[in-house]
């Protein structure tokens, strides 16, 4: 199973970041890319201890469901999700946040397995780590641009 290892670097307070990374607002905006929409579960907001939501995006120009559910959480350090349907075999996403003087360091560790056996394996290889860590990379940067300025407080507030 491939795993994608990021560290972000961040010049803001860890609560923020921590907060914003479990947005559903934010994740929505930083995907605009692949039109990922909320459909069910956890619509806006923070995702919380045991919520789920599920995404519908367009990925290699197909639309595609993913239902996660955050399985643990140790505020504002660490949250993990887990994949309870969608395209992927499997799927877990460590979120991980240090302080640090200046701001916060954010880690993920995205672990994914692809269906379809030696096929889904080839695959990984060929396209879909590079693509996934290319999607979380985006996520991330847009991530740091919001916590960084005052677009914080919108999404922040609203909760």
């Amino acid at each position: 199973m491939p795993t994608i290892y990021l560290e972000t670097i961040i010049k803001a307070p860890v609560d923020r970041v921590f907060d914003l990374a479990r947005s559903i607002d934010l994740h929505m905006i930083s995907t605009k890319e692949t039109n990922e929409k909320e459909i069910a579960g956890k619509t806006s907001g923070l995702i919380n201890l045991n919520e789920t939501v599920t995404w519908r995006a367009k990925h290699f120009g197909i639309y595609q469901k993913l239902s996660v559910r955050i399985t643990r959480m140790q505020r504002p350090f660490l949250f993990e999700d887990k994949m309870l349907s969608g395209a992927f075999k499997s799927m877990e996403h460590v979120h991980r946040f240090e302080e640090f003087p200046g701001g916060t360091k954010m880690f993920d560790e995205f672990t994914f397995s692809a269906p379809l056996g030696p096929l889904g394996k080839l695959a990984e290889r060929l396209f879909l780590t590079k693509y996934m860590k290319r999607f979380l990379v985006i996520r991330n940067q847009e991530l740091k641009d919001i916590a960084e300025s005052e677009k914080w407080k919108k999404l922040l507030t609203i909760n």
